[in-house]
């Protein structure tokens, strides 16, 4: 029997057991995080804390599952494994764009129109290698109705595309609190273990391996979150929260439901939407605001909530929206 356990244990554990290091070597290598002058001001003392610390938990994840590849074999370990090389490949474009900004000692890393032709080109990479391997069909599930729609490969491409980057991008302006990603991803990876687990009884057997993947991230964050979590002493920068971003698109991909990431995904769609609103607003209005200021974590700050406050919220409408949503996997 494969259990989700094992990753989860080992990922946990790597990750509270390197994480002092990691914090030191940051330190001495001086990766420390860049706060933007246009931000809350209360900000600018977690000036220089170290950032890049993603590769903690990304660590803690590939061990995890180094370990159950030898334990359990690789038959059944596609899905896990594309899903796992996209997160990496992902990650690697958010250590790039951590790197740019440590470089230039400022809080600007690549431009946004390299970012997103090295995002599209990786997901357009997974669909495709998804596809070859026989691992998905371009048909479009809609949660909790029971209603499915055929796409044309081409149209399927262009929504998959669309839906990773959109959901990379969104995950990467969640992580503005200490904590707020992390928490909310952790919520996010037991949702997909989950549904793993149950559509490996009710669906097909191989997904019983891709459970593992979610387990492990949940375990990874678990640890990290002692040293992520408010007060922080570790960001996990762009390489972290673009990485994770992959992970939560791909598996949505894996299960073959991605329409699941409106629910179950609400508080990243709420943090991209209230970025968008403002800047839309602003130009319409000629410089109004809707909100105090965006992304709308940072308009409760303004308003008077804690990050713990903040976090803790988010954190248990989630946990609902996840709930919810396993209602969808009947």
């Amino acid at each position: 029997m494969y259990t989700p356990i094992v990753s989860f244990a080992v990922a946990f554990i790597v990750a509270t057991a390197l994480g002092p290091t990691l914090i030191r070597l940051l330190r001495r290598l001086k990766f420390g995080q860049k706060i933007l002058e246009d931000g809350p001001t209360w900000h600018l003392k977690k000036q220089n804390i170290p950032t890049m610390g993603g590769v903690l938990f990304i660590a803690a994840i590939t061990i995890a599952m180094l370990i159950c590849l030898i334990l359990f074999g690789t038959s059944d370990s596609g899905r896990w494994i594309f899903v796992l090389c996209m997160a990496f490949a992902f990650g690697a474009i958010g250590s790039i764009d951590d790197f740019c900004k440590i470089k230039n000692s400022r809080n600007k890393g690549l431009s946004a129109k390299a970012k997103f032709l090295l995002q599209l080109a990786v997901s357009i990479l997974f669909i495709t290698i998804m596809r070859i391997c026989g691992l998905v069909e371009p048909v479009l599930e809609i949660p909790f109705l029971d209603v499915t729609l055929r796409m044309p490969w081409i149209v399927y491409f262009i929504f998959a595309g669309f839906v990773i980057v959109g959901t990379d991008n969104a995950v990467n302006l969640t992580d503005g609190l200490d904590g707020l990603c992390s928490c909310v991803t952790f919520i996010v990876m037991a949702f997909f273990c989950f549904v793993s687990l149950r559509l490996s009884q009710t669906v097909d057997s191989g997904f019983l391996k891709l459970a593992l993947l979610p387990a492990a991230v949940a375990g990874g964050l678990g640890g990290f979150l002692i040293y992520n979590f408010y007060p922080a002493k570790i960001f996990m920068g762009d390489t972290g929260s673009l990485f994770l971003g992959g992970l939560v698109a791909g598996l949505a991909f894996a299960i073959e439901m991605p329409l699941i990431l409106i629910p179950v995904g609400i508080i990243y769609i709420i943090e991209v939407l209230s970025d968008i609103l403002q800047i839309g607003y602003f130009k319409l209005s000629h410089g109004k605001r809707l909100f105090k200021m965006a992304p709308i974590h940072h308009h409760f700050e303004m308003c008077g909530y804690s990050e713990r406050q903040i976090i803790a919220a988010a954190s248990v409408i989630t946990l609902l929206m996840c709930a919810i949503s396993i209602l969808a996997f009947r």
